[in-house]
């Protein structure tokens, strides 16, 4: 036990994911006929689970091109890649996981990656014990500007209907124009003793995140791309400086003299975007690097 916490995360960090949309649903909300979401001033929104569904498709995975590059990345061995199956797999079977979480749970936390790194709300029956908090918490990703949703119609040549030699799906095909879209995420060392979160569970979720998007693609979101992966590492668990100042100032701005409550057409046209941290900030963080630029 001494040595598995001599590994567990002992830093705070605080992330920003950049991401550019053309042309594309980056997430469909079923409320409103799996249109983009959108809020009420008309900001589009990526939601947290969508985000934390595609890195877990890229780690459950484990005959995929994504989970055999990241493995050979971080330098997981065939014989550990036991370490990191996934809690919220499609299809899984409660009861063997029930069975898992008796006594101290450690079969459980030790199977598990993303019971470690974003935490687990598994109910048994008539217990509550097995619901703990995550280390890694992923916010709502919002547009900087609103976005324009584009809805057309899809045919098919070969009907899906008995008796029809054609089919239609009208304002199905559902996207957004353009969007660049900020979703800030952070690492709480201070409860890594929980879930039992090592140093190296966050060096595969960090090689994992900029395979996110280009490793889950569909025909209704192919042109989503994580544009810059902001990672800044405090020099502490509890944190060196504000995670709101951090994120303020790696948020893209609309260039100027433009309208931001206007939709954007171009990244390069439309957005100022920052590519350092200023100095006063960047002094108080252990590590600041772009995620972008270590695949």
């Amino acid at each position: 036990m001494a040595n598995e916490n001599a590994n567990l995360v002992d830093k705070r960090a605080t992330g920003l994911l950049v991401i550019e949309v053309r042309n594309s649903n980056p997430n469909g909300d079923p409320d409103r006929e799996s249109d983009p979401r959108q809020r009420q001033d008309g900001r589009g929104e990526i939601s947290p689970v969508s985000f934390k569904r595609k890195i877990r498709d890229l780690i459950d995975e484990k005959d995929g091109e994504a989970w055999k590059e990241i493995s050979k990345l971080v330098g997981v061995k065939d014989e550990d890649k036991e370490r990191f199956y996934i809690l919220e797999h499609r299809g899984r079977d409660r009861k063997q996981i029930e069975k898992e979480l008796d006594g101290d749970g450690a079969n459980f936390i030790n199977k598990y990656w993303d019971g470690r790194i974003f935490g687990n709300t598994f109910l048994e029956e008539g217990k509550s014990t097995s619901i703990k908090t995550g280390v890694v918490q992923f916010g709502l990703g919002v547009s900087i500007s609103p976005v324009c949703i584009s809805r057309k119609t899809l045919t098919n040549k070969s009907g899906v209907e008995e008796g029809k030699d054609r089919g239609m799906a009208p304002l199905a095909f559902r996207i957004v124009e353009h969007g660049v879209y900020c979703m800030p995420f952070f690492v709480n060392a201070a409860v890594a003793h929980k879930t039992m979160c090592t140093n190296e569970d966050i060096v595969v979720l960090l090689k994992a995140i900029p395979r996110a998007y280009r490793g889950t693609p569909s025909m209704i979101r192919n042109m989503v791309e994580i544009r810059h992966a902001w990672y800044m590492e405090h020099t502490s668990a509890l944190g060196s400086c504000s995670d709101f100042a951090l994120i303020d100032a790696l948020t893209p701005q609309r260039k100027e003299g433009q309208d931001a409550e206007k939709a954007s057409t171009s990244w390069d046209k439309d957005y100022d975007v920052p590519k350092e941290l200023p100095k006063e900030l960047r002094e108080k963080l252990n590590d600041f690097r772009d995620l972008m630029n270590e695949q």
